[in-house]
């Protein structure tokens, strides 16, 4: 072989080393931005679940209507003598590094919840109507799952809450 076949040979695997890193980082980024996505969905379902437990909370009230004090108390409801669960398990931030949420409060009680990280939101637009203040975030701290208050649900019966 003569030294202008071997310099060939070395420049063209060098171009094709390069051309697959490349393609790599490509997907790289691909899989980062997709993985992004999946997160943002996983925050909306969540936060959904919140507001849906502390609307169960404040409209299954024995008494006067109230907020919780802690998200336990979605999971297990201390104000009745049988177990009420209005949250399954509590669900962790899942764009943010510490899997802690930003609770919202009003008089020292837990209104909603609202993620703690900065980061811009993929998701800008075609919101469904109870998340359409999400619209134009700039960041995903802005997306509030707050519980409004007001109308009242129906009451849950002892055979729902074992569902």
């Amino acid at each position: 072989m003569a030294k202008n076949e071997i310099g060939v040979t070395y420049l063209g695997l060098l171009f094709a080393v390069a051309l697959g890193s490349i393609a790599l980082a490509g997907t790289g980024a691909l899989w980062q931005m997709e993985s992004r996505r999946d997160k943002e969905k996983e925050l909306l379902f969540i936060g959904e679940e919140y507001r849906r437990a502390i609307a169960s909370y404040y409209d299954n009230s024995p008494a006067d209507p109230q907020y919780p004090a802690r998200l336990a108390d979605l999971v297990l409801d201390p104000r009745f003598p049988m177990p009420v669960r209005h949250l399954r398990r509590l669900y962790s931030d899942p764009l943010s590094s510490d899997g802690q949420w930003q609770l919202i409060s009003r008089q020292g009680r837990i209104v909603g919840i609202a993620s703690r990280s900065l980061q811009a939101p993929i998701k800008i637009g075609d919101f469904p109507a109870g998340q359409a203040d999400f619209a134009g975030a700039s960041r995903y701290a802005d997306w509030q799952f707050v519980h409004k208050g007001g109308a009242s649900r129906r009451r849950i019966s002892a055979d729902e809450n074992d569902r």
